[in-house]
């Protein structure tokens, strides 16, 4: 099965008869063609403690007749994509929003494991539509959304990062989210992206997403050139066979048929990448190769820090999850590769075979175009958010586990995770909440895996302490706030990970979401609604 026939999205049961053509300027910016340079994404960093921007999503049709989605700012001279988000601990972040999403017909309608898209109630619509208010709900669908802050530790209310009532409808009318970066995150990277349940895949997969980075630097990063790359599904392709399944920072990767993207690095330096999978199911294991992986030194996870940091050959990134690494002086003249080596997606999963990302060109020549560095490190005086959570005893421990329903080997299907002793139910926004707990609580979660292939478990709003992987206690347990979460053989015990949850931070006391962010097992209904009371 192709991965897009998995992970794409039925046209005719998204546009729903609303079928219309991208206007005017509400388009994707013109992106990089196959054999193009990968270069960082544009920027736009706080001044004086605030970062305050105008930001809109458009949809058009991309050369292939697929649509493509974009987070697209105006620099002042020009729209740019996906700009990257530069703040630091403290600052307020301010977004003007506009939703000028224009479903389009695709040429080549694609396929969901997951039953046809259908609009779905959120909140209370008919109070939306006579106040205005989007934070009351409405009706989600092909042509709504919102913006989760994926791994900012922020409330989970509306206008900040709250997605299971915040419906914004396309028309032009903007919609202000306003936040402050918690004084007491970790420095590191952290991503945005859309999440209207039912409806995030089509939008992510066309390529709305951005990288978030929070400023800072330690004794392994400081003074190297900073490399951001964002490694997303490749919107424009029909099959993964002919058109390549995954893109690089939007230059697309399609070797043989089509030159690889090319990144280019000079003799003798180290560098240190940050790397987003902003894929909606891609699982990679990222490799450096030459004739041999060469060793990367692992520094944060998911933006937060490794305490010791770990050399790794391979480094294996779940859709939506973040690693930082410092790669090895390389040599010129030594062919040199950006690789994911392939991932065991089981006997229902689609096929991660290995894919060659880009090549990386090492030359002296290549000096002009060095990304920018690394500050100082900074001498840590704060005591950091979730510091000494391995030490915290739990309050509760609940086991929790992934599950499907299939019907027929190519679906639709039904996606499950479910609190053990309860009944599965896909996720409705109507749904009361499947876990209540209350703040200051610390909790020791078991999540198992049920079914024939991976997911990767995800929470809004905080982090969590990996401490053991099929029982096993990890010897160097380290925090993540997304984790892979292997297949069932068919036989035998499933697999499973023990996770601590802090519940400590006052200011996340609400209802917000988990849920596996293979997204169309997302949209499917594999997620659920934790609320945390005061």
């Amino acid at each position: 099965m192709n991965t897009i026939s998995k992970f794409g999205i039925m046209a005719g049961a998204l546009l729903c008869g609303l079928s219309v053509t991208a206007a005017g300027q509400n388009v994707c910016p013109a992106r990089p063609t196959f054999g193009g340079e990968v270069v960082n994404p544009p920027e736009v960093s706080s001044k004086n403690g605030v970062l305050t921007l105008n930001l809109a999503e458009n949809s058009s049709l991309g050369p292939s007749q697929q649509v493509r989605y974009c987070y697209v700012y105006n620099n002042g001279s020009q729209n740019v994509e996906a700009p990257t988000l530069r703040v630091n601990p403290g600052d307020q972040l301010n977004i003007n929003f506009t939703n000028n999403i224009s479903v389009v017909q695709p040429k080549h309608p694609l396929k969901s494991r997951h039953a046809p898209n259908k609009p779905m109630m959120m909140g209370d619509p008919e109070e939306a539509k006579k106040t205005g208010d989007f934070c009351q709900g409405g009706m989600v669908d092909a042509t709504t959304t919102n913006i989760h802050f994926h791994g900012l530790n922020i409330p989970p209310t509306c206008h900040q990062d709250e997605v299971i009532n915040t419906v914004i409808p396309n028309g032009g009318s903007q919609f202000q989210y306003a936040t402050q970066v918690p004084a007491d995150d970790q420095f590191g990277m952290y991503w945005y992206h859309p999440h209207p349940h039912g409806f995030s895949t089509p939008q992510v997969f066309g390529g709305a997403a951005g990288a978030i980075i929070i400023n800072g630097s330690n004794q392994y990063t400081q003074g190297l050139p900073e490399r951001i790359i964002e490694i997303r599904n490749n919107a424009d392709m029909i099959t993964d066979e002919a058109d390549g399944e995954f893109s690089v920072n939007f230059v697309p990767a399609n070797y043989p048929r089509k030159p690889l993207p090319v990144i280019n690095t000079i003799p003798g330096q180290k560098e240190f990448w940050r790397v987003l999978n902003a894929s909606t199911n891609g699982f990679m294991t990222l490799q450096l190769y030459t004739d041999h992986a060469l060793p990367l030194l692992v520094v944060s996870i998911d933006g937060i820090p490794l305490n010791p940091p770990q050399s790794m050959t391979t480094v294996t990134i779940p859709p939506a999850a973040r690693a930082e690494f410092v790669i090895p002086e390389l040599q010129a003249n030594v062919h040199t590769q950006l690789q994911t080596n392939g991932f065991d997606s089981g006997s229902i999963g689609d096929p991660m075979k290995p894919w060659l990302l880009a090549n990386v060109v090492v030359s002296a020549g290549n000096a002009s175009k060095e990304p920018p560095r690394m500050p100082p490190a900074v001498t840590q005086t704060r005591v950091e958010r979730f510091s000494g959570v391995a030490g915290k005893k739990p309050t509760a421990q609940r086991n929790l586990y992934f599950s499907e329903i299939n019907v027929g080997s190519n679906g639709p299907g039904q996606f499950f995770i479910t609190v053990q002793g309860q009944l599965p139910k896909v996720f409705d926004a109507m749904n009361p909440p499947a876990i209540v707990t209350k703040v200051g609580n610390i909790e020791d979660w078991t999540v198992s895996n049920q079914t024939a292939e991976p997911h990767a478990f995800h929470i809004h709003q905080i982090h969590f302490l990996v401490m053991a992987i099929d029982g096993v206690p990890l010897a160097n347990p380290y925090m993540a706030d997304t984790l892979t979460i292997p297949e069932w053989a068919g036989s035998g015990p499933y697999h499973s990970a023990t996770v601590r949850m802090d519940f400590s931070d006052p200011k996340i006391a609400g209802s917000f979401v988990y849920h596996c962010h293979i997204l169309d097992h997302e949209d499917g209904g594999m997620m659920a609604t934790i609320q945390v009371n005061p």
